[in-house]
């Protein structure tokens, strides 16, 4: 019999500070099983493959967003509410858009939030494929909302261990080596300072806007 790991809140709380430091991209059940102090065989009598641990960490965090997400408006607001409400859980947990992309709703958290994302549009006169189409496409944009300021970040901090110059200088002096045609219109806006908008709350709220427009759009065709 393996020797039972201290707790499985322990394990959880390891996982997410060993995400925290390397990544999703760099874990092991052996990693973490170092971290816990422990033999990597006694993580497998909790959790069966890594994939099984990283379904138990999705369905905690589809928990959190069902616990802090309170909206009774009608559909616009509750997507948005849900928008941001899913934002702010998976900006606090790192690697959570990765575990959140990589697995299946087979867990009861995952799809009682799956559920609520659902009943968000329930009034609306959708077809139920377009519903669920609705909310994967909200939920797919707040993800990669997420993960993409997340590895901009990852990257700039990479970047300036590797080198000494600041990384916006070497971005100026590449556009100014391309001609007008090539690189102006983005050139335009680097220097203007626009892609520091990227990952802000003013970005995120213009994209989910854009969303919630494209379907309003959707439903009043339908209603013609």
């Amino acid at each position: 019999m393996f020797k039972p790991v201290q707790n499985l809140q322990s394990q959880r709380t390891s996982f997410r500070k060993l995400l925290g430091e390397e990544g999703i991209e760099k874990f092991s059940m052996r990693r973490l099983a170092d971290r816990l102090g422990i033999q990597a065989p006694s993580l497998y009598w909790y959790f069966k493959s890594k994939q099984k641990l990283y379904q138990r960490l999705a369905n905690q965090v589809s928990g959190m967003i069902l616990e802090e997400f309170h909206s009774e408006g009608d559909w616009k607001e509750q997507l948005k509410e849900l928008a941001e409400t899913v934002r702010s859980v998976l900006s606090r947990h790192p690697c959570s858009p990765q575990l959140m992309m990589m697995t299946l709703p087979h867990e009861p958290d995952i799809i009682r939030f799956t559920n609520r994302m659902l009943l968000c549009v329930e009034s609306t006169p959708l077809e139920q494929a377009e519903k669920m189409q609705v909310v994967t496409t909200l939920l797919n944009y707040v993800i990669y909302f997420v993960l993409d300021d997340y590895q901009h970040e990852r990257n700039v901090s990479a970047m300036l261990k590797e080198q000494e110059t600041n990384p916006g200088d070497e971005m100026i002096r590449l556009l100014n080596s391309m001609s007008e045609a090539d690189a102006g219109l983005f050139r335009g806006m680097f220097t203007n300072g626009l892609f520091e908008l990227m990952g802000t709350d003013v970005a995120f709220e213009f994209g989910v806007k854009l969303i919630l427009l494209g379907i309003e759009q959707v439903i009043k065709e339908q209603e013609k």
